[in-house]
C-alpha cells in the first residue's frame, strides 16, 4: 500500500482536515460536507485520475464561486445559516446538475443520501414506504414497547382519510376506529392481571427485566385490535435513488394519504439532496412518464383480473404453504460451491453433482455450515442458487414484522376482513374474550359496508388481528436468515410460528437442506422478551459498576 502519495501544504491540509478525517492515509472518511457536495465529489471521482482530497480542494474550494462551496458547506469561519446554505444550493444548483447529469447512470443516485423522519402517518401508509427493498433503511414505532391508548387534545391517534371524513361513512368509520381503541385501552389492566397471574415473578429475575417482559406480551396480545389508520412515526434512511423511486410510487399511489406524504417528503429531500430528487418532482418530464406507465399498467392488469383470475375461495385458513421448489437446487449449492476454487464451468459443475452419491453432496452441504457457531455467521452466496415461493396467510401484524425483510421478492393483497383474524391464546377463554371478539366482529362489518363502494380507504378500518394473504420467493440463503432471526425468543408468537413453518416445510421438501437452520428455535416460549430484558439489565448493570 502506497501512503504518502498526495503532498499538500500547510495550509491545504488545515482547510482538508474539516473535510476528511485523515490528510495522508490511502483510508480516510468524508465529514462536514452536505450530501449534495459529496454526491457530486464522487461523481467526478470516477473519471479523474486525482485522489478525492485534491478533487475536494481543486474543483470544490478552490472553484468556490460557481461551486458555493463555502457557503454550502457551511464552512467553520463563515458560519452560515441552514437558511443561506439552501440559498447557496440553489444558485449552484446547475454546477452539481452538470456534474452528476454528466454520467447518465442512476446509480450516482446512491452516492448521497438522507435521514427523513416521517411522523403521525396510518400503518398502512407505513407499509408502503417500507415496501422499497433497496437502498433504503426504515425503522418504525414498535407496537409492542409502546402504548397505543393516548390522546390529543381528547381524540385517539389515528388517520382521517379525507375521503372517508366526506363521505356517508363517516360516522361509522369514527365510530369503528373509537371503539377498538377504547377496547385496546379498556383491556390493558386486566390483561396485565391475567399474565402476572399466568406468569408470576421469579425472585431471581429484576425487577426492570419482569416489567419490560410482561409489558411486550400483554401489547403483543392486544396489538390486533388496532385499526390500519392507527399513527405511527418512522425514521428512513435513504440514498437518493432509493428516495427518487418511493417519490414516484407515492405520487402515483391512490390513497390522498400517500401522496400528501410523496408531497411533504419532496419538500424536505429537497432541500437536503435537491439533485437526486428533482426528477420525481411532479412536473418533471420522468415522473410524468412514469406516471403514464404506472396507470397504464394498472389500469390494464385490473381489466385482466377481472378477466382471468380465479374467484377466490370461500374457506381460506392460516398458514403457511410451500408452493414451489427447484428440484435442482441441491445440485446448484453444491457446484456454487466448489465453482470459486475450480476452474471448470458451472453448468459442468451442476452436470458433475448430478452424478455424485447422497453422501458426497452432503460433504459439500456441510462444509458450508460445518463451522457456523451462531446465527450471525452469514452462509456464502452460493446458497442463493436455491429458490422457493411460499404462500402465507396470517394477521397484518405479522405481516407488519416480517415484510421489512429486504432480500426476497414479496407482493401483498388488499387488505381485508375476509379471511378471518388471529385470537391470543392468551386472550381465548377469559373474561376479556367476549370484548376481543365483539370489537372486531363490529370492525368488520363497518369495513364491509365501506369496501362495497371505497374498497381501497376501506382498509383503514381493518384491524391488525385479521388476516392478509402475501407470498415470499425466498432464495436459501435469505431464508436461513429469516428464519433464524425470526424464531427467536424474544419475537411475537405468531411470525415466530411462521418462521419455524417455513423452516420445517422446507427441510421436508429438501432435507438435504436442514443442515443449514441449526439456529432455528423451534421451542415455545411464554414470556418470550423476559430473557432479552434480563441480560439488558445485567448489562446495563455491569457498565454502572465500571
Amino acid at each position: 500500500m502506497i501512503d504518502d502519495y498526495e503532498e499538500f501544504t500547510e495550509s491545504q491540509v488545515k482547510t482538508l482536515e474539516r473535510y476528511v478525517t485523515n490528510t495522508r492515509s490511502h483510508i480516510f472518511a468524508l465529514r462536514n460536507l452536505p450530501e449534495v457536495i459529496k454526491g457530486a465529489l464522487f461523481s467526478r471521482y470516477s473519471r479523474s485520475s486525482l485522489g478525492l482530497r485534491s478533487l475536494l480542494l481543486k474543483e470544490f474550494i478552490t472553484n468556490n464561486e460557481e461551486a458555493a462551496f463555502a457557503a454550502i458547506a457551511g464552512d467553520i469561519c463563515q458560519q452560515e445559516t441552514p437558511e443561506e446554505q439552501m440559498l447557496a444550493i440553489k444558485r449552484a444548483q446547475n454546477f452539481y446538475d452538470r456534474i452528476l447529469d454528466g454520467y447518465g447512470d442512476d446509480s450516482i443516485g446512491e452516492l448521497g443520501g438522507a435521514h427523513l423522519a416521517i411522523e403521525n402517518i396510518s400503518m398502512l401508509a407505513a407499509k408502503v414506504i417500507e415496501d422499497g427493498r433497496i437502498g433504503g433503511s426504515p425503522l418504525e414505532k414498535s407496537t409492542r414497547y409502546i402504548y397505543f391508548d393516548q390522546k390529543v387534545k381528547g381524540e385517539y391517534l389515528f388517520y382521517r382519510e379525507p375521503i372517508l371524513m366526506t363521505s356517508a361513512f363517516r360516522d361509522i368509520y369514527l365510530d369503528t376506529c373509537n371503539r377498538l381503541f377504547d377496547t385496546y385501552s379498556k383491556l390493558i389492566p386486566p390483561m396485565t392481571a391475567i399474565m402476572e397471574a399466568r406468569f408470576p415473578k421469579d425472585p431471581e429475575i429484576s425487577k426492570v427485566a419482569y416489567n419490560s417482559a410482561l409489558r411486550a406480551k400483554v401489547l403483543d396480545c392486544l396489538r390486533g385490535l388496532l385499526p390500519a389508520a392507527t399513527l405511527t412515526n418512522m425514521g428512513l434512511f435513504g440514498n437518493g435513488r432509493f428516495f427518487e423511486y418511493l417519490l414516484h410510487k407515492l405520487h402515483c399511489n391512490n390513497l390522498a394519504e400517500l401522496q400528501d406524504i410523496g408531497r411533504r417528503s419532496y419538500d424536505e429531500l429537497s432541500q437536503i439532496i435537491p439533485s437526486f430528487v428533482r426528477r420525481s418532482d411532479p412536473s418533471h418530464r420522468t415522473h410524468q412518464g412514469f406516471a403514464q406507465y404506472n396507470e397504464a399498467m394498472q389500469a390494464q392488469l385490473k381489466r385482466l383480473t377481472q378477466q382471468y383470475a380465479v374467484p377466490a375461495g370461500q374457506d381460506v385458513k392460516a398458514g403457511v404453504r410451500l408452493i414451489e421448489v427447484d428440484p435442482n437446487a441441491i445440485y446448484k449449492v453444491a457446484a456454487s460451491l466448489l465453482f470459486g476454487y475450480s476452474n471448470a464451468s458451472f453448468q459442468d459443475l451442476v452436470e458433475h453433482c448430478k452424478g455424485l452419491s447422497d453422501e458426497q453432496l452432503a460433504t459439500i452441504l456441510d462444509s458450508a455450515c460445518s463451522s457456523r457457531e451462531n446465527r450471525r455467521h452469514k452462509s456464502p452466496r452460493a446458497l442463493e442458487h436455491a429458490e422457493f415461493t411460499f404462500e402465507i396467510v396470517a394477521d397484518f401484524g405479522a405481516y407488519r414484522d416480517l415484510q421489512r425483510h429486504r432480500i426476497l421478492t414479496q407482493e401483498r393483497q388488499r387488505l381485508t376482513c375476509d379471511y378471518g383474524f388471529w385470537v391470543p391464546p392468551e386472550i381465548g377463554g377469559t373474561e376479556i374474550e367476549s370484548d376481543y371478539y365483539e370489537a372486531l366482529c363490529r370492525a368488520k362489518e363497518v369495513y364491509d359496508a365501506i369496501a362495497a363502494e371505497l374498497p381501497e380507504e376501506a382498509q383503514y378500518a381493518v384491524p391488525m388481528a385479521f388476516n392478509i394473504r402475501w407470498y415470499f420467493k425466498v432464495n436459501l440463503r435469505a431464508l436461513q436468515w429469516l428464519c433464524e432471526l425470526r424464531s427467536q425468543p424474544a419475537g411475537h408468537p405468531t411470525y415466530r410460528q411462521i418462521a419455524q413453518e417455513m423452516a420445517k416445510q422446507l427441510c421436508v421438501a429438501q432435507p438435504a437442506f436442514e443442515r443449514f437452520f441449526k439456529f432455528v428455535d423451534y421451542d415455545g416460549y411464554e414470556l418470550g422478551r423476559l430473557g432479552q430484558e434480563q441480560r439488558q439489565v445485567e448489562k446495563q448493570h455491569q457498565r454502572q459498576a465500571t
